[in-house]
């Protein structure tokens, strides 16, 4: 019996330009990415934040993967991947002619010269799975970005405020560092993400709390999860999920993907463990929502270097990315006026900020000469703790963070302050006061409180529960990052 067309080795559904096990790979780690924000980050945000807030939380998350896909094919993906505008942004165009989407995909600005013959990027699989696999990683950022306005953000304004920033500051950092930008040219090294993505989100995410203002008082000093176990649910999709995110990076099932597979998982588990043992030292007892927390960090961190650092570099990013960014959280937070006035609800900043730098950074100092000639225009790229010119590496992963975080902190304010003239940024006090009920008109769960132990002879004029002094709950619940530690 004759096969059909789609089965032969040679037919129109399959060119000769068509690698089948790497569009088989992509594919999947497409939709790996895609799984981490949805359902992944739906279910963390869902179940992270009070009960009051979860319809609210989950909705955001939703609302921005289905933004991100309509304007990402409109005119979003050549403003980050098509032909150059300016040094930092591309030219937008639609994504949708099937003539675009069938040809063999292709970075028309990643094109550079080695030994004198022009190379460009140009992976073995139609268009159309380069342009979803990098949709993915648009929608993440956005999410992640949300995590810092969670319970209080005007949803309308939410609504506006994705695709603004969609278009006008990630595409940016996208073309800069990925598509053939200024960055990607003179050898800056982001290999999946720490610095398009994470470092992004963070800082773009602490800018806009700051301009949206805080949750209510009553929010901020007591914020427990809803439901501890779905949120592990959530953060173990973030974390498999994470297998496509760095495996996918070098657009081929090669040895890269292998090696940023393992060094992913790796760094995760070191920076969990480091996290969870701080949290032992420091507060007595471990904390789930710590151990997510340091687990984030340690995948955040390890994202700009994934592929091209050695196993062992992975677990001191580890080591670092579950010690520095808990001191940023834990002890620098109070010290900090400008933390303690701005509120970043789920510590993005720390988690994917700090992280994502010191990733980016650390990658400057370990990528190792022959991961890097595997995959990396420059032919020279090199880790400064290999000598010769990786001194360099470490100032150009510098320079581009230093761009990075001073265009998204100018984007986003402008992006709000535009969307401020016609739509308040923050809810008001009324619906803070009730949470989904007033906002959305459905609640989570049919069940009383927020997660509160409830105690029948204590009362308030709210008739909400009280505590009694016996009551130690974790600081990640209290609101109280930033407990005063003796170091």
């Amino acid at each position: 019996m004759a096969l059909p067309e789609a089965y032969a080795t040679l037919s129109p559904a399959v060119p000769e330009w068509l690698n089948k096990g790497d569009n088989a790979w992509q594919l999947t780690a497409s939709t790996l990415v895609g799984m981490q924000s949805m359902p992944g980050l739906v279910i963390l945000y869902a179940s992270i934040v009070k009960k009051k807030w979860a319809v609210n939380s989950a909705f955001m998350a939703l609302y921005a993967f289905a933004a991100v896909l309509i304007c990402w094919v409109l005119v979003g993906y050549r403003m980050a991947f098509g032909d150059e505008l300016l040094p930092f942004w591309a030219k937008g165009a639609p994504s949708l002619g099937q003539n675009f989407l069938t040809d063999q995909a292709k970075i028309p600005e990643s094109h550079r010269h080695e030994d004198g013959l022009p190379v460009e990027t140009k992976p073995f699989y139609p268009m159309a799975t380069l342009v979803y696999f990098q949709f993915t990683f648009a929608a993440i950022t956005v999410i992640l970005l949300g995590g810092s306005v969670l319970g209080r953000m005007n949803i309308k304004a939410w609504m506006a405020f994705v695709p603004l920033w969609l278009l006008f500051s990630y595409t940016v950092g996208a073309f800069s560092l990925w598509g053939g930008g200024f960055l990607y040219h003179w050898g800056v090294i982001d290999y999946s993400g720490g610095y398009v993505i994470h470092l992004s989100s963070g800082i773009a995410g602490f800018t806009a709390a700051y301009w949206v203002g805080p949750r209510l008082r009553s929010d901020r000093e007591r914020f427990p999860p809803n439901n501890v176990l779905l949120m592990l649910a959530g953060a173990g999709l973030l974390w498999m999920g994470w297998s496509g995110f760095n495996g996918g990076a070098p657009y081929a099932a090669n040895i890269t993907a292998s090696v940023a597979v393992l060094n992913t998982n790796i760094s995760a588990a070191t920076s969990l463990l480091v996290w969870t043992c701080l949290d032992v030292i420091f507060f007595g007892k471990p904390s789930v929502i710590g151990a997510v927390q340091g687990m984030m960090t340690g995948l955040a961190c390890v994202t700009p270097g994934a592929g091209l650092v050695q196993s062992w570099a992975a677990i001191v990013m580890g080591i670092v990315s579950g010690s520095v960014p808990w001191v940023s959280m834990m002890v620098l937070h109070k010290k900090s006026s400008l933390f303690q006035k701005v509120d970043d609800t789920l510590g993005v900043f720390h988690t994917h900020a700090v992280a994502g730098l010191l990733g980016g950074l650390m990658t400057g100092l370990f990528a190792e000469p022959e991961l890097c000639r595997l995959i990396l225009p420059a032919k020279d790229s090199r880790g400064a703790f290999y000598g010769g010119t990786g001194g360099v590496q470490f100032l150009k992963q510098m320079v581009a963070a230093t761009f990075v975080i001073g265009w998204n902190i100018a984007s986003t304010t402008i992006i709000l302050l535009f969307i401020r003239l016609f739509i308040p940024l923050r809810m008001p006090d009324n619906q803070l006061m009730i949470g989904d009920d007033a906002v959305h008109g459905e609640e989570a769960y049919a069940l009383w409180g927020d997660g509160e132990k409830y105690d029948p002879t204590k009362h308030n004029s709210w008739n909400m529960p009280t505590y009694g002094e016996e009551v130690q709950p974790s600081p990640y619940i209290t609101g109280a990052r930033g407990v005063t530690i003796n170091l």
